[in-house]
């Protein structure tokens, strides 16, 4: 059985989050003159990156099956990351721990959700994935919102300015694929939208707050993540209280090893960015 919405909603129940205090007001500096220039900055940060913990919470809105109002849920979360690939976040409620476990590793990413509305499994192996689309709410844009993952600076990218912002465009096959606004003032991403085959945004990530982690690294504290799904939009706050760089022991390899689903519902696997369903 074949699918598409549904684990595109659900993912992004993990994947970043919503403004918990007002917007900063953004003031207005002049721009990068290149696109060299403006992805030689931002890859900067990256250069600096160090293994992370970070704790904080988590709010979502999403919609249940014949649901016509959208249900509110609170979560406490556990973030674990370890350049560039490797990333795991665990949510918790009340007598449930790990209502849900994101994770990523090198080869594989994987989503556990246990609520009963939901008890379902998604996992699939990156290199079957396609390029161009089926990225967009996953491990890889939580790792990208929060400034881990590498620019690729030999794709094809413009630079264009409106107003607080310098705008990278990326096109696949010419059709705009990714749009990055980047603040001007200090050169860190503000937001991130993705686009479909058609050109219509499917997804945005905002970020702000953001705090230094060590010497020249930066990362958001506070993330939000709309999708423009006609049917299921969904609303996440993920609000990093505590962020810090990781002893290597704290971010050890079994954080990051997908481990068989057992006791779910709906077990999906994600092939070329169709998920079908399968038994455990």
């Amino acid at each position: 059985m074949i699918r598409r919405s549904i684990p595109l909603i659900i993912s992004a129940i993990l994947i970043t989050g919503c403004a918990f205090e007002k917007k900063e007001h953004l003031i207005i500096c002049p721009g990068k003159s290149s696109v060299t220039s403006a992805l030689f900055s931002l890859r900067l940060n990256s250069q600096n990156i160090v293994p992370v913990k970070a704790n904080g919470d988590c709010r979502l809105r999403y919609y249940v099956e014949d649901s016509k109002k959208p249900r509110s849920e609170n979560f406490s979360i556990k973030l674990y990351l370890k350049p560039f690939n490797d990333i795991y976040l665990q949510g918790d409620k009340t007598l449930i721990p790990r209502a849900f476990v994101l994770g990523s590793n090198e080869n594989e990413f994987w989503l556990a959700i246990k609520p009963k509305e939901i008890s379902k499994y998604w996992w699939g192996r990156w290199s079957e994935q396609d390029s161009v689309y089926g990225f967009i709410i996953n491990p890889k844009t939580l790792l990208e919102g929060l400034g881990i993952s590498e620019i690729d600076i030999e794709q094809d990218w413009s630079l264009s300015n409106e107003g607080p912002f310098d705008i990278l465009t990326r096109r696949d096959y010419g059709k705009i694929t990714k749009k990055i606004y980047i603040y001007s003032c200090d050169y860190r991403i503000r937001k991130i939208e993705y686009f479909d085959p058609d050109e219509n945004v499917t997804a945005s990530v905002e970020m702000s707050k953001y705090k230094e982690i060590s010497e020249g690294f930066f990362m958001p504290s506070i993330m939000e993540i709309t999708t423009n799904t006609q049917d299921d939009p969904i609303s996440i706050a993920l609000n990093l209280k505590s962020i810090k760089p990781a002893e290597s022991k704290e971010v050890e390899n079994a954080l990051f090893y997908r481990r068989a689903p057992r006791g779910f519902k709906q077990v999906y696997r994600v092939v070329g960015g169709e998920w079908i369903e399968q038994s455990e």
